[in-house]
């Protein structure tokens, strides 16, 4: 995936996020304060928009510095994160079902990995600023 997909990819991302916190505002928050889930619903929203800007970040690297393929890993950990933890926090505030609560702390690794990745592309690459 180059930068400019990853940055449109997180532009989708965010407006995603955008969204599902607005509808969890307004449209769901009555059921959400019926199951006591708006903490949890407001906690996926938030983890959805830290690595959706981390995601641009990495897409704006890429752009940069075209070479560091490094950067591919720390692109799909996040996105992976992005889809399991909050995902797994939207389903668990909307249905109730439990069980969603034991898959949030996988996607938890998936956004430690893609932090760690970035840190090695840096680590690797010693060149940030563009020649």
């Amino acid at each position: 995936m180059n930068g400019r997909q990853i940055i449109m990819l997180a532009g989708l991302s965010g407006a995603l996020a955008v969204g599902l916190g607005a509808f969890g505002a307004h449209g769901l928050e009555e059921t959400l304060t019926a199951t006591g889930r708006t903490e949890t619903f407001e906690t996926a929203v938030k983890y959805h928009f830290y690595h959706t800007l981390a995601l641009a970040l990495i897409g704006l690297i890429q752009l940069v510095r075209p070479n560091w393929k490094s950067l591919q890993f720390s692109t799909w950990s996040m996105i992976g994160g992005i889809v399991i933890f909050p995902g797994s926090l939207y389903i668990l505030s909307l249905t109730g079902v439990t069980w969603w609560g034991a898959v949030t702390p996988l996607g938890g690794v998936f956004f430690i990995l893609g932090w760690l990745g970035l840190f090695y592309a840096a680590l690797r690459n010693d060149q940030i600023v563009v020649d």
